[in-house]
């Protein structure tokens, strides 16, 4: 029996057409806290963030994975019922149950089996990953991996003091939007390595906090908080990390990064982005960078990037692509893919 191997067979991108500038959303901040003196230009500085995607008021995390669920169907000349298997990866979900896999499929029309899998940032990267894993045992065929974002719904527009600003400062540079991903067996490697490490006692470096999660009939409803950062810890869960998670599969393949014709790497800052390049080798060149124009996009950060690397003709059939992986919890990756 010849062996299956799996190739990424399109990616696309839905990024809403209405949009906020740090700037604009500076002026929100101070009209909705004209008590608080509230310093302009931390969060630009801080984060390299210029501009952000807002999703429609009606639409939810489902409703951008779909957007982009429909363009790839469509680019391949196929309908809802050719997919063997529908993958919901992402931070943001519709509703804690069931699982949102099921709503995208309700909404493309699709009867194959479906689950989520959530890993903060990283939830794409471990999609493609037990993708792999399943077309490559023969399980299934053509897998939609589909991921959704709409973290500015938790953005805090009323605040309590300047200092509660700096705490969720983080929370100002995320950005909603939706993406999508095709796999399919191949006879030669289109994804050829994934490697993932963990340091999860930093786990609380970086949270979004759901409260009042009690037994307690009289309990307040569970209420949703900002994202919270502290960048010391954060600094620490990474620089704990094995680093080798992102060397050894290019030891192993025989490759080095100026031998990949794009990265595509995480970014919840433009600063940190290039200070982790600098730390594992990256060269900056090869960087897709999307946070200025496009603020954090969450998991859907990697696959909007290499859409973009494709459509501008960045990455064309045969390339080699990277997509490095830096989450909460704290978690790293790397998937490396013949394109």
């Amino acid at each position: 029996m010849s062996t299956i191997h799996t190739r990424l067979a399109g990616v696309a991108a839905h990024l809403p057409e209405t949009t906020m500038s740090t700037t604009e959303l500076e002026d929100l901040l101070a009209e909705r806290n004209p008590a608080l003196e509230l310093p302009r230009g931390v969060i630009h500085n801080g984060s390299g963030v210029r501009r952000r995607h807002l999703a429609a008021p009606h639409e939810s995390p489902s409703d951008l994975a779909v957007q982009a669920a429909w363009r790839l169907l469509a680019e391949h000349d196929l309908r809802a019922d050719d997919l063997d298997l529908i993958i919901f990866a992402a931070v943001t979900v519709d509703l804690i149950e069931p699982a949102t896999a099921h709503i995208v499929a309700a909404k493309l029309g699709a009867s194959c089996p479906v689950f989520d899998v959530r890993n903060a940032c990283n939830s794409v990267l471990n999609a493609i990953e037990v993708a792999d894993a399943f077309i490559s045992a023969g399980r299934y065929r053509r897998v939609l991996i589909c991921s959704g974002e709409l973290p500015t719904a938790f953005m805090p527009w009323t605040l309590s003091s300047a200092e509660e600003f700096f705490t969720i400062g983080a929370a100002y540079t995320v950005s909603d939007a939706g993406a999508a991903l095709l796999l399919e067996p191949a006879t030669t490697p289109g994804v050829l390595a994934h490697r993932f490490a963990a340091h999860s006692p930093g786990w609380d470096a970086a949270v979004v906090p759901l409260l009042n999660v009690t037994s307690d009939p009289a309990a307040d409803w569970p209420v949703i908080r900002p994202l919270t950062v502290d960048g010391f810890k954060l600094a620490r869960g990474i620089e704990r990390t094995d680093h080798g998670v992102f060397h050894k599969p290019l030891s192993d393949l025989g490759l080095t990064w100026d031998d990949f014709a794009v990265i595509c790497v995480h970014q919840a800052s433009l600063p940190a982005l290039w200070k982790f390049c600098d730390h594992v080798g990256i060269p900056q060149g090869k960087v897709v960078v999307t946070i200025a124009r496009h603020g954090n996009l969450v998991a859907a950060t990697l696959p909007v990037q290499l859409a973009q690397a494709v459509a501008a003709g960045r990455v064309r059939r045969g390339d080699l692509v990277a997509l490095v992986g830096l989450a909460s919890g704290f978690s790293a990756g790397i998937v490396v893919v013949r394109w």
